[in-house]
């Protein structure tokens, strides 16, 4: 089933939501599908036609001191109104007092009901942006994600081709392990993704051989990374006699996840190949390209306008001739 349970968001602590559970407990298996809150103002007018149950709902200063204006009747009918919706949770900000018929309410109809010290403005920001990494689109890719040069390198193939050995190289030469053999990839944002290792495997990697290594032990808490923006995916690939593999540049292949495309290179594998330094090179590259300047663009242009000189000094010669 798809969407957070209200029950990570009772546990979460890395967000500092601070959250306190009044009532409901029993619902906390309810499921919280949007990133985006809703606030209460409206439904507490009595009209709660448009309340989303799957959204996380919010009680603020505003609200609450509207809901004081109602009489005791109006609170009543209203408070039965909106929890005859089967909401996924509702937090009540500034740790205001809570009515006592809507905690009756929301116990006996199984609706989480929280309290925070935070103000309704600050505890937004923070439970979207924790809403927003939790539900995220997600997957899992057979590979290894390093930091080269502050590039996040994905690099794929197939299984012994020489993944791990090639960032244990690079972690040799200064750069970073994100994670190895298996990567955890999300969506950050329409255009970006996220990459990071599970946390049984995480700063860990398996070298034929060797048997598993811990990074971090080895080379330091400077050789690993918690997480790290995918930007370069380079698949390492035996070689081929019979195909025919890009020489200038020009052909730009991209890896597509989660609906983000990238841009990829695929490498050919041999005894003789130095992979580390190539990557490397890969890295430079797609920094001098982010920065506006494309090396086999510019070769392009030059061996054009070479051509083109050429071309006029044959033509000023044929005139001479006649």
């Amino acid at each position: 089933m798809s969407g957070l349970p209200v029950q990570e968001l009772e546990q979460n602590k890395d967000h500092h939501l601070e959250l306190t559970l009044v009532a409901g407990r029993k619902g906390l298996d309810k499921r919280i599908t949007h990133s985006q809150i809703q606030k209460m103002g409206l439904a507490l007018t009595g009209f709660t036609r448009f309340i989303d149950p799957e959204r996380l709902q919010i009680i603020g200063n505003t609200e609450m001191a509207y809901f004081k204006t109602l009489t005791g009747a109006q609170q009543e009918e209203v408070i039965r109104r909106i929890c005859s919706v089967d909401m996924a949770c509702v937090v009540v900000t500034r740790n205001l007092e809570v009515p006592e018929l809507l905690r009756k309410e929301a116990e006996e109809r199984g609706i989480p009901l929280f309290r925070t010290p935070l103000r309704s403005f600050d505890f937004i920001e923070w439970v979207t942006k924790f809403l927003e990494e939790k539900l995220a689109a997600s997957t899992s890719i057979h590979g290894v994600l390093i930091d080269v040069f502050g590039v996040g390198v994905l690099i794929l193939g197939k299984s012994g081709i020489g993944k791990s050995e090639c960032a244990l190289d690079l972690i040799l030469r200064g750069h970073r392990l994100i994670a190895d053999d298996m990567v955890h990839i999300q969506r950050s944002s329409p255009t970006s993704l996220l990459g990071r290792g599970f946390e049984v495997i995480r700063h860990h990697m398996e070298i034929r051989g060797l048997g598993i290594i811990d990074i971090r032990s080895l080379f330091g808490v400077e050789a690993i990374r918690e997480q790290k923006k995918v930007e370069l995916v380079v698949e390492l690939m035996e070689w081929d006699t019979s195909q025919e593999y890009d020489r200038l540049g020009f052909e730009e292949e991209k890896y597509a996840a989660l609906g983000v495309e990238l841009p990829m290179l695929r490498i050919p594998v041999t005894p003789a190949r130095n992979l580390t330094t190539i990557i490397e090179v890969a890295a430079r590259n797609y920094l001098l390209k982010r920065m506006g300047y494309d090396s086999a663009l510019e070769f392009e242009k030059r061996l054009l306008r070479r051509m083109e000189e050429q071309g006029g000094a044959h033509f000023e010669q044929e005139d001479e001739v006649e």
